[in-house]
């Protein structure tokens, strides 16, 4: 591997519909500005594509933990790209090849679909949905039972150290969190009609899509007025995650519960697992010779979500 470049960043699918003040928008569009121009100068060869999935491509007819792409498509929600990503398919296969001869039980996939978790941080950083080669790696982060953090770290243990292989420059993301709890429906609590979606719901109509995003939109609007159920956003438990993050405690991270994630940071905070496998595959990678820093924080309840930053740069790079 020539050298490497690590970056996290929350998504949100209510960017352009529940907005918060101007100038936090602004704030984060220059937070991201400045990601993006740095994406620009490492020029990556290749991107792995840590990411959840929120019942638009993968549903409990078969629900993997772990998944990598061999293709995949961009469904094209909210305001995402549809279309094609550009995954190079024998690296893919090469990839999984590695990580399952590393003992973990990853699921491959010749036609992966894709949301926005995939969709918007690569729009975001790059322009586009296929300016560069791309590895998707998906981590079920919605449908009990998720895996833990440990699993995921090796996960990423696993594909950094494929990566360590290649002769290329290559930029890991993780794309999700951090404290959030968006309706999204668990299959403990939901009706007959609505568990047949979360078994079932691939490709949905164009009515039954919007009418899906509205619901999410009406929760964004209630909770940025505070008169909602759902779990609020918990800025301590955020950055002290980050913080464990920066340092590379691995032992801490490894130490979070999955019952307790949930109970300080909401149900979805589960995508949080995807740093710890994007950072896991960056020390992995480099050799634990990187620095990683927290470069942005900022809890923003129009869009449920703490949203935040962390880069890495290998060492000499």
């Amino acid at each position: 591997m020539k050298k490497a470049l690590l970056t996290c960043l929350s998504h949100t699918p209510l960017k352009g519909y529940v907005d918060p003040l101007p100038a936090v928008v602004d704030e984060v569009g220059q937070v991201v500005a400045q990601l993006r121009a740095e994406v620009e100068a490492f020029d990556p060869e290749l991107v792995f594509l840590f990411a959840p999935d929120h019942y638009n491509g993968f549903f409990l007819d078969a629900m993997p933990q772990l998944c990598i792409g061999t293709a995949a498509d961009s469904v094209g929600d909210y305001s995402t790209s549809p279309g094609p990503l550009a995954v190079p398919r024998e690296i893919a296969e090469a990839c999984a090849a590695h990580v399952v001869a590393r003992d973990i039980d990853l699921a491959v996939s010749y036609r992966m679909q894709v949301d926005h978790g995939f969709a918007q941080p690569l729009e975001e950083l790059t322009g586009s949905l296929a300016r560069y080669p791309v590895i998707p790696l998906f981590i079920n982060s919605v449908a009990p039972p998720v895996v833990s953090f440990r699993r995921a770290r090796q996960f990423g243990e696993a594909v950094g150290e494929f990566a360590r292989g290649l002769d290329k420059r290559v930029l890991f993301i993780g794309s999700g969190g951090l404290s959030h709890n968006p309706p999204v429906p668990q299959m403990a609590t939901a009706s007959p009609e609505v568990a047949e979606r979360l078994i079932a719901g691939r490709n949905p109509d164009a009515a039954a899509r919007a009418a899906r995003q509205q619901r999410t939109i009406d929760a964004a609007t209630l909770f940025a007025g505070g008169g909602s159920p759902l779990h609020p956003l918990n800025p301590n438990w955020d950055e002290a995650f980050m913080a464990n993050l920066a340092c590379q405690d691995w032992a801490a991270l490894d130490g979070y519960g999955n019952d307790a994630i949930t109970e300080a940071a909401g149900a979805s905070a589960h995508e949080v697992k995807t740093w710890v496998a994007a950072n896991a595959a960056m020390n992995a990678a480099t050799g634990g010779h990187y620095t990683a820093q927290s470069r942005y924080y900022r809890a923003i309840p129009e869009w449920i979500a703490g949203f935040a930053a962390l880069t890495g740069i290998s060492a000499g790079a």
